[in-house]
C-alpha cells in the first residue's frame, strides 16, 4: 500500500516546477498515513484508491466518468440539495459572510457552479451583522433547506439569534425576496419545510436551546400557514430529542414519512432516520451511517436526491474543525427495508463512506467554484463573499479594478477587527494558488492593504505606507516580517497553499518573476469556518484606497 501511495505521490512532483518546495509534499505524507492506518483498522472503512486520491488532493470530477470525493472541496457548510427536473439544486451556509446562503447549481451531482445567495443584507436580519459593529462571528445565517413547491424556490434557514426565516424566488439564482421571519425566538436552528399529499405545509426545526423545561435539542414539527410565512404555535408537537438532534429534513417516499436528522453517539456525530405511516407516529428510528472522525470526518449533514433512473445519492457535508472547513461529498444510497443506507452497506446493515465512484450522470458543464475575475463587469460575481455586511460607500467597480477604500477598524486585536475584506473560499486540493495586481497610486500614509488568509489565526502579504515610505511586510498574527521599500506604482502578490494546509507567500514588480517572503503559514478553522483568502485595506483616515486587477485562482 505504502508504495502504491509513493507512485501517487510522485504524479505531484511536477508542480515543484511552479516554485512549490518539495517539502511540503511530505507534509503531505502523515495525513496519508493515518487514512491508510484507519483504513487497515477492522472497525474503519477499507482503504481504497479513491480515499489515497483524496487523501492526496484529488477531487471532484477526474475526466473519465469516474469522480473522488470531495465534490466540494472548501467550505462548503451545512448543505441540503433538491432535483428540479434535469438540474440539481443546494445550498450552503454563510455565518457572517455576505451576501448570505449560498446557491449552487449542477447537472450531474458531481460538478457544480455558484450562483448566487439568498440574501442580500444580513443587516436585515441583524445589525450587529454590519460593518459598524462585526459582532457575529460564527453565528448569522446558519443551516437552510431548499426546496421547490407551487413554482418557486423556497429557502428555509436559521439564525440563532433571532430565528427562522424563509424567501422564495422563481429562480434559483435568484431575485430572491427579502427574508421574513416565521419562527421568532433564540435557539433555534436546521428548519426543513415539507408540503403533503394535500397541500398542508410543515416546519421542522431543532430549538437546540433549553426550553421552559430546561430541555435541549428538542425537534419540533409545526403546521404552517396556507401560503408558508408562518408556523402555527398552537399546532406543535415535539417530534425527537436526543444528544445534539439537529440537521433536519423531512420527506414522504413510498407512503412513508422520513424524518433525516443527526445526533452525536460516541463513535461521533452520526446520520439517523425516524419513519412513520403518520405525522403523529409511532416512528420508528434506524442509524443511517457510521463514522470515523479522523478519516471521514463525519459526512452527516444534507439532502436526499433520487435522480431520474431511479437511483438515490446524498450530499452532505464532512468536517472535524480542520483549514479546508466543511468540504461536500456524494454518497451512494442503498434502500434496505424502506431505508435509505448512506455509503456502503456493512455486514450490520449501516452505511460507511465511499470515497467515489462513478458519476451519477455525464454533463459536460464543469465545477465553478473558485473563480478569476478582471473586475470589469457591473457586479462581483458570486463566488466572492464580504467578511461581514460591507460599508457600501467604500468600495466599487470601475469598469477596469475593484476599488477598496480604506477606513478605520474596530479596537480589536490584529485582524480581527478589519472591515472592509473581501473573499472566497480557500480550495483544499493538491495545490491552490492566487494571485493579484494591486494599483497602488491611491495608497497614503497610515494605510496598508493585501492578500491574506485568515479564520482563528490569520497571515498576509500587505503593503504599508508611514511618512511617505512604501513598504512590503509579511505578517503572520502580529509577527512582521519586512520585505524591500517600494518605489513602483505596482506590485503583483501571490499566495500557495498545498493539501496540508500550508501557505507560502511571494511578490512580483513585473507580474512574472515572484519572490517568497517570509516563513510557511498554517491554515486555519474558527468560528465554525474554514480558511478564507481575501483582499483588504485598511487605514487610520478615510482617504486613501487601493486598486485590485486580474485576480487569478488556478488548482491542480
Amino acid at each position: 500500500m505504502i508504495a502504491g501511495l509513493m507512485k501517487q505521490l510522485s504524479k505531484l512532483l511536477p508542480w515543484s516546477k511552479r516554485g512549490i518546495p518539495l517539502f511540503a509534499y511530505w507534509g503531505i505524507m502523515p495525513l496519508v498515513l493515518v487514512a491508510c492506518a484507519h483504513g487497515q483498522d477492522n472497525s474503519s472503512p477499507v482503504s481504497t484508491p479513491e480515499q489515497m486520491d483524496s487523501a492526496l488532493g484529488k477531487w471532484g470530477d477526474q475526466g473519465n466518468g469516474s469522480f473522488v470525493n470531495p465534490v466540494l472541496p472548501g467550505d462548503f457548510s451545512d448543505i441540503d440539495a433538491i432535483r428540479v427536473g434535469e438540474d440539481f439544486y443546494a445550498t450552503s451556509s454563510t455565518m457572517q459572510y455576505s451576501p448570505g446562503m449560498l446557491v449552487l447549481h449542477s447537472r450531474d451531482l458531481v460538478n457544480w457552479q455558484i450562483v448566487g445567495h439568498v440574501v442580500s443584507d444580513l443587516t436585515g436580519l441583524d445589525s450587529e451583522l454590519g460593518w459598524q459593529r462585526m459582532n457575529r462571528d460564527g453565528r448569522g445565517i446558519w443551516a437552510g433547506s431548499i426546496r421547490y413547491h407551487a413554482g418557486h424556490f423556497w429557502v428555509y434557514f436559521g439564525t440563532p439569534d433571532g430565528g427562522i426565516y424563509y424567501s422564495t424566488a422563481i429562480r434559483a439564482d435568484g431575485p430572491w425576496s427579502v427574508p421574513r421571519l416565521v419562527l421568532k425566538g433564540e435557539g433555534w436552528d436546521d428548519p426543513c419545510p415539507f408540503w403533503d399529499d394535500d397541500g398542508q405545509g410543515y416546519l421542522i426545526a431543532t430549538h437546540f436551546g433549553a426550553d421552559a423545561s430546561g430541555q435541549k435539542y428538542r425537534i419540533h414539527l409545526f403546521s404552517m400557514t396556507p401560503n408558508g410565512d408562518g408556523a402555527l404555535p398552537a399546532a406543535d408537537r415535539i417530534l425527537h430529542q436526543s444528544r445534539g438532534s439537529e440537521a433536519n429534513k423531512m420527506f414522504k417516499v413510498g407512503g412513508f414519512y422520513l424524518h433525516y436528522f443527526s445526533e452525536v453517539r460516541p463513535e461521533g456525530r452520526v446520520a439517523m432516520m425516524e419513519r412513520s405511516k403518520s405525522l403523529d407516529g409511532p416512528w420508528e428510528v434506524r442509524q443511517l451511517n457510521h463514522v470515523h472522525g479522523a478519516v471521514d470526518k463525519e459526512p452527516n449533514q444534507g439532502g436526499l436526491i433520487q435522480v431520474k433512473d431511479g437511483h438515490w445519492w446524498f450530499l452532505t457535508h464532512q468536517g472535524k474543525g480542520d483549514w479546508e472547513g466543511r468540504a461536500g461529498v456524494l454518497l451512494p444510497v442503498t434502500w434496505i427495508d424502506g431505508w435509505p443506507i448512506l455509503g456502503k452497506p456493512g455486514s450490520d446493515g449501516i452505511g460507511n463512506m465511499v470515497w467515489g465512484g462513478v458519476k451519477p450522470l455525464r454533463s459536460n458543464l464543469p465545477s465553478h467554484l473558485f473563480v478569476d475575475d478582471n473586475f470589469r463587469e457591473h457586479s462581483l460575481a458570486p463566488s466572492w463573499e464580504w467578511r461581514y455586511q460591507p460599508r457600501p460607500n467604500m468600495w466599487s467597480l470601475t469598469g477596469r479594478s475593484l476599488r477598496m477604500w480604506a477606513f478605520a477598524p474596530l479596537d480589536r486585536e490584529g485582524f480581527s477587527g478589519v472591515r472592509n475584506v473581501l473573499t472566497q473560499r480557500s480550495a483544499r486540493t493538491r495545490a491552490s494558488e492566487v494571485t493579484v495586481q494591486m494599483d497602488l497610486d491611491g495608497f497614503v500614509n497610515g494605510e496598508e492593504g493585501g492578500l491574506a488568509h485568515f479564520a482563528r489565526t490569520d497571515c498576509r502579504l500587505a503593503i504599508t505606507q508611514h511618512e511617505g515610505v512604501r513598504r512590503l511586510v509579511r505578517i503572520d498574527q502580529e509577527s512582521t516580517t519586512e520585505g524591500p521599500v517600494l518605489s513602483v506604482g505596482t506590485i503583483w502578490l501571490r499566495s500557495t497553499w498545498t493539501v496540508d494546509g500550508l501557505a507560502r507567500f511571494s511578490f512580483s514588480l513585473d507580474g512574472g518573476r515572484f519572490t517568497e517572503l517570509g516563513t510557511t503559514c498554517r491554515l486555519s478553522w474558527g468560528a465554525y469556518r474554514g480558511d478564507r483568502v481575501g483582499l483588504y485595506t485598511f487605514g487610520s483616515e478615510e482617504k486613501g484606497y487601493v486598486d485590485f486587477r486580474n485576480f487569478q485562482y488556478q488548482l491542480q
